[in-house]
């Protein structure tokens, strides 16, 4: 309900008192569940990390770190192409939206920490040293990867197919091509 009002009248019109009041609820009990809007919008995506790091946890031990990753992030994209003019409208409201973008960033961030142990695992690397920079250093290749590919998802107007984008994406970077 909240994302089509954000969708309807833009997240930064939409007020709480809007989101209340399309929800049935008051303003204590939408504080009980959300501590702001941005917290609203976050719910949408909240599982997809969970999601990438155990599709990530069931690929083969042998796959390369790399398509692994690729791999791992079907789960989103697919998601994505479910419900594609939606998926699609949300992913541009994400990015120009500010407050947004910063929640972005804060998911990357827990993506980051989430990730990091499974990759450094499959690099051989002790999960608990963060002084090697390998896992992270593939985490942000890949996010930046998957930035980039909505990025163009958006600009294509959602006509394009994310995973393709993506693959071509990954793709760029030398690495492991992943298995298609």
């Amino acid at each position: 309900m909240a994302l089509d009002l954000f969708l309807e009248k833009g997240y930064e019109q939409t007020t709480i008192d809007d989101i209340c009041a399309v929800a049935g609820i008051s303003r204590s009990t939408f504080f009980r569940y959300f501590p702001s809007k941005e917290d609203v919008f976050a719910s949408e995506t909240s599982s997809a990390v969970d999601e990438i790091l155990l599709a990530l946890r069931q690929r083969p031990d042998d796959e390369p770190p790399w398509s692994a990753l690729r791999q791992a992030m079907s789960p989103l994209v697919e998601h994505y192409a479910s419900q594609t003019d939606r998926a699609h409208r949300l992913a541009a409201l994400a990015v120009a939206t500010p407050a947004l973008a910063t929640l972005q960033q804060e998911k990357h961030a827990r993506f980051q920490a989430l990730i990091a142990p499974e990759l450094a695992r499959r690099l051989g690397a002790d999960p608990a040293d963060s002084t090697d920079p390998r896992p992270r250093a593939l985490i942000a290749g890949a996010l930046g990867c998957l930035e980039a590919a909505v990025a163009a998802w958006i600009a294509g107007n959602g006509t394009q197919q994310l995973g393709l984008l993506l693959d071509r994406a990954m793709n760029s970077i030398g690495l492991d091509p992943p298995a298609s």
